[in-house]
């Protein structure tokens, strides 16, 4: 069957093309039920001690793992994931919520000031409804990276969630619904994207938070801003991984098929433009080209499948077109660059080289099994070419040297940068980007300091002197 779909939210299996499930979305009247009754949740949530808020999200961790093989094919069956890809993100979104229930009551805690006389302190408060506009290439990690940490501090969310993924939506708000988050503090939103700038409308809401496509992503900022709202945007990427010697090359190599192939090259972070010195160049290409082509296709159920389908069949399509039009401008096509002669949304893992300015695959982001392959002389035109992006996300650098990696890493632009390693993510440590690639910082202590009021207290004796004022 075909993906073509009725409603904008529906499950169609990328392995197959079979519709598997539909969902209406709601509107008018009942969007603004749904916005108003977190409205009222938020006062009750916030004035909870933050212990409780904290207990709540514990509590969905732990559900979370007992319905790990029940959520996993959830996202295997909606998006095409790789089942044991699929479990790694039930426990990497475990961990997350983990880390907010066990961190957070310290992250919100007051913070005192150094004063000459009275106090004077920092207090964090929540700021009310928060609408999350999600992806659905990673359907449960990048909706709790945003609910965790606004939940324990005391902020209501509504979650807007991709159209492809609706039963990983709704398994999420009955997991937080059966670990007691009362109603209105935890809701999906079936929601077309008109209704989308409404809710950012609404008086009620304070903040949207939006994972996805420079598009979508400015269409939000915008509406935010025309209501003085604050947003947080984490947009596409076109990360680099820099090779600068020899040794290790063997791990380098597998490093960058783990980096380029992880969740079927459609991750933000994914390692996307290669660039390697000249004496490196033609055996990592040839080491990345054998890799390629060992990836077999199948169901991505099956434990022995080792390249899965993309999303969706626009997808697959959109992704064969940027890598067709880059080889008809010139580009070398190493291996790979077609559709794979069977049922289901899959392209052949690519590897091209000879890419230049102008070129498609040049300055756009290549979401699926795709890999570019840059030859640099040194690491001067290495820094220089990683920064020709108008992207920002994240990065690595590879290297025997960990000096010379970290003064690479130092020079690179971008919200992250790792060093012997794929860009990855992790609880404790902030994930976000600069340029096109968005604003503002989700995770560790970062992620409870985007949608908070960091309010000032200060205290002086009732005969303190009284001081100039400005504003």
């Amino acid at each position: 069957m075909s993906d073509q779909r009725k409603s904008p939210f529906a499950t169609v299996n990328p392995y197959t093309g079979e519709t598997l499930a539909e969902f209406d979305a709601i509107e008018g009247d009942a969007v603004d039920d749904a916005v108003e009754t977190a409205g009222r949740a938020f006062e009750a949530w916030r004035a909870r001690p933050i212990a409780e808020r904290a207990a709540v999200v514990a509590r969905a961790a732990g559900l979370m793992r007992e319905r790990k093989e029940e959520l996993a094919r959830t996202i295997t069956l909606e998006m095409g994931k790789l089942i044991a890809e699929a479990r790694g993100e039930v426990d990497l979104a475990a961990s997350i919520l983990d880390y907010y229930a066990e961190h957070g009551p310290e992250f919100a805690a007051a913070e005192p000031l150094d004063v000459e006389e009275g106090e004077a302190y920092l207090v964090s408060e929540p700021l009310g409804v928060l609408l999350g506009v999600m992806p659905w290439n990673f359907p449960l990690y990048q909706v709790v990276r945003f609910a965790g940490p606004n939940l324990v501090l005391g902020n209501t969310v509504l979650v807007k969630h991709a159209g492809i993924c609706p039963q990983s939506a709704l398994a999420l708000e009955s997991l937080f619904r059966d670990a007691e988050a009362p109603e209105g503090v935890y809701t999906n939103l079936f929601v077309s994207h008109d209704e989308i700038a409404r809710v950012i409308d609404s008086p009620v809401v304070r903040g949207a938070s939006l994972t996805g496509s420079e598009k979508a992503g400015a269409e939000v900022a915008e509406r935010a801003g025309r209501n003085m709202k604050p947003s947080l945007l984490e947009l596409g990427g076109s990360d680099v991984f820099v090779v600068l010697d020899r040794e290790g090359l063997e791990r380098t190599i597998g490093a960058a098929v783990a980096g380029r192939m992880a969740n079927t090259g459609q991750s933000c972070v994914a390692s996307k433009r290669f660039i390697v010195l000249d004496e490196i160049h033609d055996d990592f290409v040839d080491g990345l080209r054998r890799a390629f082509e060992e990836l077999r296709p199948g169901d991505p159920a099956d434990e022995a499948t080792t390249l899965g389908p993309l999303s969706s069949e626009r997808a697959a399509a959109d992704l064969a077109d940027q890598i067709r039009e880059t080889v008809e401008q010139g580009a070398e096509l190493v291996t790979g660059g077609h559709r794979i002669d069977r049922p289901g949304a899959f392209v052949e893992p690519t590897v091209l080289t000879g890419v230049k300015p102008g070129m498609r695959a040049y300055a756009e982001e290549l979401f699926g099994p795709a890999a570019v392959v840059y030859r640099v002389a040194d690491e001067d035109e290495a820094v220089a070419l990683a920064n020709d992006s108008r992207y920002g996300l994240g990065g690595s650098v590879f290297c025997a040297d960990v000096e010379r990696g970290r003064r690479v890493a130092e020079r690179i632009e971008t919200g992250m940068v790792w060093v012997n390693h794929p860009t990855s993510t992790q609880p404790d440590l902030p994930f976000g980007g600069i340029k096109r690639s968005g604003y503002g910082r989700e995770l560790s202590k970062l992620g409870m300091q985007e949608f908070v009021n960091r309010k000032l207290v200060r205290i002086l004796p009732p005969d303190a002197r009284l001081r100039g004022i400005a504003g």
